[in-house]
């Protein structure tokens, strides 16, 4: 059903809309069912639940914790059932065609290699199948009628020291689906300069990352993240709202952080639901997407785990013009700020932006208007 108001989208309009998304884990994404079918085939049986539906309802329970470190524990069942070439592909071609039903038509979809290597599977076994299963997922999801392509970044956990070996590895395969590279994982106590060596690699070889700082962590973590490795964008980014004074009147000013991330227009990675699960924010209200999207950030909505956050990217959106009043022309802001953030080359970003994203757009807000002239005829035609 379409909105009553010009240019605020109803969900039908959110889901058709085009979106990109740059922060997605691929051990956040599964769908319950392939869950429990992977673990019934490699005999996994710790899951804590047997049935999709109350699988589903687990996950998300137990990552409503608040706590950042109990949501990172979810993760041991995902990861337990992904350690085949098999299990791989699959879990990566149904990423690919659940974020293209959802209208997501450009996606970073982001796993750490390392976590994947307990049934004897190599490094690079494991970007093959990762990679193999999106194209798959690709050619599933144009055979339904859904257009996505979908770049990998490659994570290094950052309680482990394996992050130049990952970096060396999302540098060869640069050319075959891996668009980066990331550090993930808990952030107090590990700090993203103990990863240096990996990132000066990356700078050295003229290749994109992103560093996942600012989340439950502060302004330290998005000073090194920035000032000291060099990264290309912030996942997350949300605590550079503590550099950000607002006055009783309204008036805003910039600490100094706060500035050079705007100025430098280094892109966030925000992730709201995922933020109120982690304690990052109280409520979708207080999230500070609202104020860095008035202040002009680089701002991008993304879902972070959507199988612990029960979410998609048109939910995401559904919040968030919800809470925000946001409209088709916000929405557009937001994905046209992260396709130019990118980890793809310029001309096809620029590409994409201009003959998928702006049209698609235009289709969706000229609706509105011809849904006026129509009911506009219709009691016209009545009163007559």
């Amino acid at each position: 059903m379409m909105s009553p108001t010009p240019n605020v989208p109803g969900q039908d309009q959110i889901r058709r809309a085009p979106k990109v998304l740059l922060h997605d884990h691929l051990d956040g994404g599964l769908r319950p069912g392939t869950i429990i079918d992977l673990a019934a085939a490699n005999g996994y049986d710790g899951l804590p639940e047997s049935e999709p539906d109350k699988l589903g309802v687990w996950f998300r329970e137990a990552a409503d914790s608040g706590s950042l470190e109990r949501y990172l524990e979810t993760f041991a069942h995902t990861c337990a059932v992904m350690q085949t070439r098999d299990a791989l592909v699959r879990v990566a071609a149904e990423c690919a065609e659940d974020l293209a039903a959802d209208g997501v038509v450009y996606a970073e979809v982001r796993y750490a290699p390392e976590q994947h290597l307990e049934a004897g599977l190599s490094l690079e076994q494991v970007v093959e199948a990762v990679n193999e299963g999106f194209r798959e997922g690709e050619r599933r999801a144009r055979r339904d009628g859904h257009r996505i392509r979908v770049g990998a970044l490659l994570t290094a956990m950052r309680h482990a020291a394996r992050s130049l070996e990952i970096a060396e590895l999302a540098n060869r395969y640069r050319e075959q689906g891996v668009v980066g590279f990331d550090i993930a994982g808990a952030e107090a106590g590990f700090p993203p300069t103990r990863h240096l060596d990996a990132f000066e690699y990356l700078k050295r070889e003229n290749n994109h990352f992103t560093i996942h700082a600012g989340e439950a962590f502060g302004l330290p973590s998005i000073w090194q993240a920035i000032q000291w490795c060099g990264a290309d964008r912030l996942g997350h980014g949300v605590r550079i709202i503590d550099d950000i004074e607002v006055a009783e009147d309204g008036s805003v000013k910039l600490g100094r952080l706060a500035s050079y991330v705007r100025d430098k227009r280094i892109p966030l990675e925000l992730c709201p639901t995922s933020n109120l699960q982690t304690g990052a924010a109280a409520s979708y209200a207080e999230h500070p997407i609202g104020l860095l999207r008035r202040l002009h950030f680089r701002a991008t909505v993304n879902t972070d785990n959507r199988l612990m956050s029960g979410t998609s990217m048109s939910r995401e959106f559904e919040k968030l013009t919800e809470t925000f009043g946001y409209t088709l022309d916000d929405m557009q802001w937001f994905t046209v700020n992260a396709m130019k953030s990118a980890f793809i080359p310029f001309d096809e970003r620029l590409a994409m932006i201009s003959d998928v994203i702006k049209p698609g757009y235009a289709e969706l807000k000229s609706e509105w208007l011809f849904e006026q002239t129509a009911a506009t005829s219709v009691s016209t035609s009545v009163a007559g």
